[in-house]
């Protein structure tokens, strides 16, 4: 198994809903649950992305020299931001990271969201999009020039001068519940993401990505985005689930479920559906309760219970395929700390090895000739041999 923490960086603490024991995003804050991860041995965090984030790409930039070896998760958002400076901004996040990078696809699910983004596509036509984005972006990592003409983006002459560190491209993680978001991922993802549902509704859409990329001579890996109550009894687990959402009132959760209805998304409308907004149906699995997908959208599942039973359950979605979590919990740093000290001796962990800041070498220099105040020629760097698509 591989684990990823969290990074809060749309705020922080004890309760849902309220700012009753609230914490502020400050960068020493997200400095702190940074280094808990990466000295506690997660592999890497999931910067989250959205209107109500701190944006993803300047706060994972903020937390490379403050940490040694943890990967970051960061999103591309097609429709938002052009390829081009997409592919920009990961070569040269990966250059300076050396190689910490890790690609999140996010095509978007919430209209009002994306429509104050200034992204009006519907559902199927952001699929379309992001087909051709990611084009565009993987060819410029991988080749000198490119030309694209697409029925939703064109580049002529498009190049990157720095390479990435990463060959052929960093990893590309996707997530998604629809068939576009299926058949992309199967096309091109490393990684396939998924939201914790109970197992047996995870297993058949893990099979159905994979029988899609196998049809595609492809295979690829799975994770699975949950939170997680760990304490020393299930009693107290399952009490500080109850303290988690003690706040909530019938009119935040009506609220909330309300937006939620608006979204487009496949996979939201499957977290919502396992409780439908209702308290006396969130424990939607033995051990999984639903309860922070009351107020909260994406990810609303959290496993429960005492280490040992926390452990027997992440075993049972690794038995069906998922070999990599992407886990948080309220407060993200002490339950970082908790996480790690009672659960991580149970799993069979694959632990990050010792990474350093990337240092200048041969194969790290600019591409072709840079023009500036000054023009100077350099040679091309010499393209390594693609690394395997399949992981």
């Amino acid at each position: 198994m591989e684990i990823l923490w969290f990074l809060p960086t749309q705020g922080d603490g004890r309760h849902l809903g309220t700012a009753i024991g609230g914490r502020e995003v400050t960068l020493d804050y997200l400095t702190q649950v940074a280094r808990a991860a990466d000295d506690l041995g997660y592999s890497g965090v999931l910067v989250p992305t959205g209107r109500f984030c701190e944006d993803p790409w300047v706060a994972a930039s903020a937390m490379v020299p403050v940490t040694k070896r943890l990967k970051f998760l960061v999103a591309v958002r097609p429709g938002i931001i052009s390829p081009t400076v997409a592919a920009r901004m990961t070569t040269t996040f990966d250059r300076i990271s050396g190689g910490r990078l890790l690609i999140n696809v996010v095509t978007g699910g919430d209209p009002v969201e994306l429509a104050g983004d200034g992204s009006f596509h519907p559902h199927d036509q952001r699929y379309a999009l992001t087909r051709e984005f990611m084009e565009i972006w993987q060819r410029l990592l991988t080749e000198e020039q490119v030309d694209f003409a697409g029925d939703h983006l064109r580049v002529e002459g498009a190049r990157i001068v720095f390479p990435q560190v990463q060959r052929p491209h960093p990893p590309i993680y996707i997530g998604g519940s629809s068939d576009p978001a299926l058949d992309l991922t199967a096309d091109i993802g490393d990684a396939f993401m998924t939201w914790g549902e109970p197992p047996a509704l995870a297993a058949e859409k893990i099979a159905d990505v994979r029988q899609r990329a196998a049809a595609r001579g492809r295979s690829i890996r799975v994770g699975m985005r949950l939170h997680v109550i760990v304490r020393d009894t299930d009693a107290e687990a399952w009490a500080a689930a109850d303290d988690l959402i003690k706040y909530l009132d019938d009119d935040t959760i009506k609220s909330a479920q309300a937006s939620f209805a608006n979204h487009d998304s496949v996979g939201q409308k499957r977290m919502t559906d396992l409780h439908g907004g209702d308290r006396d149906r969130l424990v939607v699995s033995p051990n999984l309760w639903a309860g922070v997908g009351l107020v909260r959208g994406g990810a609303g599942t959290a496993i429960v219970g005492d280490p040992e039973t926390v452990a027997a359950r992440l075993k049972e979605y690794r038995d069906i395929g998922v070999d990599l979590f992407i886990l948080s919990g309220y407060p993200h740093l002490e339950e970082a700390y908790r996480f790690a000290e009672l659960v991580f001796p149970l799993l069979p962990l694959d632990r990050p090895a010792a990474r350093s800041s990337a240092t200048p070498d041969a194969t790290q220099q600019p591409r072709g000739e840079v023009i500036g105040f000054d023009r100077f020629p350099v040679q091309p760097a010499p393209k390594a041999a693609p690394a395997p698509q399949d992981s």
